[in-house]
C-alpha cells in the first residue's frame, strides 16, 4: 500500500502538489522541484497534457519520480488515447509500480499548443473510472478476463465545487463516486463559501476525501492570464486588485495561498497545491499556513 493511500485511509489531512513533466527529454528540473517537496506532501501529481499543451508522458515522468523515492499520482486523460491505449497504459502503470491514478476527461485540444490536432475522447472521466474498476477486478472494458493478473490502482477524480449548475455538480460527483473514485481533487478554489456548501450538501457522508485546489498567483497579470486561458477558472477581481496593489506581488500571492490553505483545512480533507514553475515555494506556503512537515 502506498503512503498516499495509507494517509487517505487513516483520515490524515492530505497534501498533494502538482508538478508538470518536462517539455523535452531531460527531467532534471521536474525531479529537482519534486525533491524539494519531500516530507511536505503525500504525493506529487504528474499532469497529463494540462491545458492540452505538449509535455512528456506522465507515465514515464511518474516512473522517474518513483526511481527517486517520490510517490506520484499519475494523471490519465481521455483526450489523446482510445480505450485500448488507456487500458494498455494503466496495465503498464501497475507493472511499473505506479498505484495512484487521477482519471480525467482532459482539456479540449483547441485550448492548447496543437489546436489543429484531433481529440480522441473515446471515453470520458466517468467511463475511465469504470474501466479502472473493472481492471482492478481482473476484467477489461469488454469484461473479458485479464489473463495475466488484475491491477491494483487507487483512483481519484476531479471535481469543481464552483460549477455554475448545482444539480450538474451533484450528478457528476455521484456518478464518479459510483464509478469507483476513492478521492477527489478540486479545480482551483477561490469561493470557499461555495466549497463549504458543497462539502455539507453534496460530499457529506461519502467518506471520500476532497482536496481543495490552491493556486499560487504570482501577479495580477498571472491571474488575468489564468482567467483568460485556463478552462473553467474564474479568479475574482478583488484578488487581482490585491495583487496589483501589492509592493511585492509574489509575496502577496504566497500570503493569499497560505490564507486559502488555512480556510480549506477548516472545510475539507486536504489541499492540492499548484505553483507552476515555482513549486519550490510550496513549503513556504505550507509553513505560513501552519502545516507541519509529514513525519511518516
Amino acid at each position: 500500500m502506498t503512503s498516499f493511500r495509507t494517509a487517505v485511509e487513516a483520515g490524515e489531512f492530505l497534501i498533494t502538489a502538482e508538478v508538470a513533466p518536462p517539455k523535452g527529454g531531460d527531467p532534471i528540473q521536474m525531479v529537482k522541484m519534486a525533491q524539494l517537496l519531500k516530507k511536505r506532501v503525500h504525493a506529487i501529481n504528474i499532469t497529463d497534457g494540462s491545458r492540452a499543451v505538449l509535455r512528456m508522458s506522465p507515465l514515464a515522468a511518474s516512473v522517474i519520480l518513483l526511481q527517486q523515492g517520490i510517490e506520484p499520482i499519475c494523471q490519465v486523460a481521455c483526450r489523446d488515447r482510445n480505450r485500448i491505449g488507456l487500458q494498455a497504459d494503466l496495465m503498464g502503470a501497475h507493472a511499473l509500480g505506479i498505484r495512484n491514478i487521477l482519471a480525467l476527461t482532459g482539456d479540449p485540444v483547441k485550448a492548447g499548443d496543437h489546436p489543429d490536432c484531433k481529440g480522441v475522447f473515446d471515453l470520458e472521466s466517468v467511463r475511465l473510472l469504470q474501466a479502472i474498476d473493472k481492471m482492478n477486478r481482473g476484467l477489461d472494458w469488454n469484461e473479458k478476463p485479464l489473463t495475466d493478473g488484475a491491477t491494483d490502482l487507487f483512483v481519484g477524480a476531479a471535481v469543481d465545487p464552483q460549477l455554475a449548475s448545482w444539480s450538474g455538480l451533484q450528478s457528476r460527483f455521484e456518478r464518479k463516486l459510483q464509478a469507483g473514485a476513492q478521492f477527489f481533487q478540486s479545480q482551483l478554489i477561490t469561493d470557499f463559501d461555495r466549497l463549504e456548501k458543497f462539502m455539507t450538501q453534496i460530499a457529506a457522508g461519502t467518506n471520500k476525501p476532497i482536496l481543495a485546489g490552491i493556486f499560487l498567483l504570482k501577479s495580477a497579470k498571472n491571474a488575468e492570464f489564468i482567467n483568460r486561458c485556463v478552462p473553467g477558472v474564474n479568479i475574482p477581481q478583488h484578488i487581482i486588485d490585491r495583487l496589483a496593489s501589492a509592493t511585492d506581488p509574489l509575496e502577496e500571492g504566497i500570503a493569499i495561498a497560505a490564507e486559502q490553505v488555512k480556510l480549506a483545512r477548516q472545510i475539507c480533507q486536504g489541499v492540492h497545491m499548484m505553483a507552476v514553475k515555482r513549486e519550490d515555494l510550496i513549503p513556504q506556503i505550507l509553513d505560513l499556513a501552519g502545516i507541519p512537515p509529514i513525519t511518516n
